[in-house]
């Protein structure tokens, strides 16, 4: 018997994974549930990012490996939308690093800047992926606590302590925060002054901010990057996708944007790790990024619609939400008389035959909550909201 590595140690299956095969045994036994817990969109790309990878695909000379770095007309194309959308001056030659979707660029970071002992403050709730990526790196996860009455906002005081306990009972040193507005799951908008308050904190005490920002184009008026706030580059990493923004999450195109130290840095382990992205990929993937206003007036009209059908949803299991949340997800709390949102989603799932998402998957200040995806068209949700209204003798 040949034991699994210690790194796996505390490091369970993702939840959807395991849930997904829970789904599929019903599905088999013909109960046809409605899944309403992964933000998977389920809207194509735009017609002409499918054309371009078509046309490039059917090239004999675009089947090579790749450059690391990602191929130039990607890196320009990364750059000039940064300028265009966020008004953010970027290096295309050195401060862009193409990723095979950001979820990897966090396990990059990680084994890039996290020695054994050294930590990593991360929200709680918030993407599971931090806590995993910065356990197998063999650093510590120090949870900080995000909560409704502060808006859903990082307490900087509160960071502080945190650092300053692990100093004193650790040889290594707390090296990176991860933080992510728009925020998933809870939809917070960031607070302008507080990311300028934390960028100095970052600054004074040594430290990197790992910024993920997937969700600034979606139901979100004003997109936004924490370079904003640090132009320069010093403290922040920034994590960015075509996933969620171009429809494009299985296409796997994702990026890191940062100084050209950092990602000569990060590209060390990178390389390491794989090869460049399919070259017709990454070129379709500079075509989605010339898109302009029209491309998320379409898509946001269509998530604006069916965040009305989610609502009514929730309205009927008795969840509470606030208002201005955007992404494609709707964070709500349970009512009361369920323990948690593990007992609501699995009453809903049991009964109803209709799946959403536990926000205690997110850490356990997400214990009282429930996250409904976005992604389904308007007839399922319309189904959804049926099978509940039935079910539950709701009508």
């Amino acid at each position: 018997m040949i034991n699994v590595s210690s790194r796996l140690n505390g490091i369970g299956e993702y939840y959807f994974s395991s849930k997904l095969r829970e789904i599929e045994e019903l599905n088999k036994a013909g109960h046809a549930v409605i899944n309403l817990g992964i933000g998977s969109p389920d809207l194509p790309p735009h017609p002409s990012v499918i054309e371009a990878l078509q046309l490039e695909a059917s090239k004999s000379n675009t089947h090579a490996y790749q450059s690391y770095k990602g191929s130039p007309v990607l890196r320009n194309a990364i750059s000039q939308w940064y300028s265009k959308w966020y008004g953010i001056d970027v290096d295309p030659n050195t401060e862009v690093l193409p990723l095979l979707g950001s979820k990897e660029g966090i396990m990059h970071i990680c084994m890039t800047y996290l020695e054994q002992g050294d930590a990593a403050l991360v929200p709680n709730p918030g993407y599971p992926t931090y806590t995993s990526a910065v356990k197998l790196s063999g650093g510590e996860v120090l949870p900080y606590r995000l909560e409704s009455k502060n808006d859903w906002h990082p307490d900087i005081a509160a960071w502080k302590k945190i650092i300053d306990a692990h100093a004193s009972n650790s040889t290594g040193r707390v090296k990176i925060i991860f933080l992510n507005y728009p925020h998933m799951p809870t939809g917070q908008l960031p607070d302008k002054q507080l990311m300028k308050d934390i960028i100095e904190f970052a600054k004074k005490e040594q430290l990197l901010i790992v910024h993920d920002n997937p969700y600034s184009f979606i139901l979100n008026e004003e997109p936004s990057s924490l370079f904003e706030f640090d132009a320069q580059k010093e403290v922040v990493i920034e994590l960015n996708s075509l996933s969620k923004s171009h429809n494009m999450a299985g296409w796997r195109v994702g990026m890191i944007v940062a100084s050209a130290e950092h990602v000569s840095s990060i590209l060390r382990f990178k390389s390491n790790m794989d090869s460049g992205m399919f070259l017709p990929v990454q070129l379709a993937a500079a075509k989605a990024l010339e898109l302009g206003q029209e491309w998320f007036d379409s898509v946001n009209d269509v998530y604006e619609a069916r965040k009305i059908q989610a609502c009514k949803l929730l309205d009927l299991l008795g969840c509470v939400y606030a208002p201005g949340q955007v992404g494609m997800f709707v964070w709500a709390k349970i009512p009361a008389g369920y323990a948690n949102g593990f007992e609501l989603s699995d009453e809903v799932l049991n009964q109803a035959k209709v799946f959403i998402t536990p926000g205690g998957i997110f850490g356990d200040a997400g214990d009282d909550y429930v996250r409904l995806s976005l992604c389904s068209k308007s007839e399922v949700l319309e189904e959804a909201i049926e099978r509940i209204s039935t079910t539950f003798n709701l009508k």
